[in-house]
């Protein structure tokens, strides 16, 4: 196949890229080297497929429209996984025109050049911050989720809904993939595991949200690979027994579909630290703070429809995955 990744040098489009060529698939890669974070680090990904047998990289904004279409008119993609975004949360309360951008505006370029070439399949980064102020665990697809309490939150549900009135009106298959705390090695500076690592090596203070008492489903990088390449191969396709009268958010009478990925698996943010200081060999020094705005107390996926749908369950553990992600690090640094 013939897949166009958007946000190639990002770190789940990095793994993802890299799983495909494996696989002997055509990759083309689209970022743009936002310097939301280190460009460096995204060059440095880069580096290890660009190159390589069936990898090429288009250096663009998926939010320049003419960009766009030219992209899809030179190239003819059998699937298009998007994991182009602007990402935070935080970030989100800071700079909120950002989003509007590169997750509402750069979307429908995608969703445009999806339309007028004929791709076969979009597959599409949501997120777990969908579920806001929802408290039934664990979270499930077939569950209303309508108050999001960030504006990236709310940028990932408008992803969800465009790329369901696409599908609807133009028959495009597309398949949204809300992930739960994605971590790993090549991680984002900006997430908690890196800054933590950081921290507790540099023996300065890391701040705790929430007390410590934050509970996450933690999803190591390996395992989202594996299940946005499951998607991407099991096309979406038509709920025959959808219910206007009973609406399931996760499925329609057009080809569109939601699943979660994550690891089924809440884990109290004390007890991650704590697999951490163990593997550094080294107390964090915490600094215990109260929830920032915008942030959920806890996130926990009901992966059922994935399980039932491609045959996958994430389950690595969070000691494997920390181990993991400090050997990267510990690597990347010394280098």
């Amino acid at each position: 196949m013939k897949i166009l990744v958007t946000g190639a040098a990002g770190f789940i489009g990095f793994h993802l890229s890299r799983r495909l060529l494996d696989e002997g698939h055509e990759v083309v890669g689209l970022d743009c080297f936002s310097d939301y974070y280190s460009v460096q680090l995204k060059r440095d990904r880069i580096k290890r497929i660009d190159g390589r047998e069936g990898f090429s990289l288009v250096e663009e904004d998926m939010n320049d429209q003419a960009a766009m279409e030219r992209l899809f008119s030179d190239h003819s993609f059998d699937a298009v996984v998007n994991l182009a975004a602007q990402a935070g949360v935080r970030y989100s309360l800071e700079n909120p025109k950002s989003y509007v951008n590169s997750n509402i505006s750069g979307f429908l370029h995608i969703l445009e050049g999806c339309r007028h070439s004929g791709v076969g399949h979009l597959v599409f980064a949501s997120s777990s911050s969908v579920y806001g102020l929802n408290t039934t665990m664990p979270f499930s697809v077939h569950d209303n989720v309508d108050h999001p309490i960030s504006l990236y939150a709310a940028s990932k549900k408008a992803n969800e809904l465009m790329a369901h009135s696409y599908a609807y009106l133009y028959g495009i298959p597309c398949t949204g993939l809300r992930f739960f705390t994605v971590y790993g090695p090549w991680s984002r500076p900006d997430m908690a595991l890196f800054l933590f690592t950081k921290g507790i090596l540099e023996g300065t203070p890391i701040n705790v949200f929430n007390h410590g008492k934050m509970k996450r489903d933690f999803t190591f990088i390996d395992d989202i690979v594996e299940g946005v390449v499951r998607v991407v191969m099991n096309k979406a396709a038509p709920n025959p027994e959808w219910d206007g009268a009973d609406p399931d958010p996760s499925t329609s009478p057009a080809p569109y579909r939601i699943y979660n990925i994550g690891n089924n698996n809440v884990v109290e943010l004390e007890r991650y630290i704590g697999a951490l200081e163990q593997e550094l060999g080294k107390k964090a020094i915490r600094n215990y703070m109260d929830m920032q705005p915008g942030d959920v107390p806890a996130t926990f996926a009901n992966v059922d429809d994935l399980v039932q749908d491609v045959g996958f369950k994430p389950d690595t553990p969070i000691e494997d995955g920390i181990k993991k992600f400090v050997e990267w690090y510990r690597w990347y640094f010394s280098e």
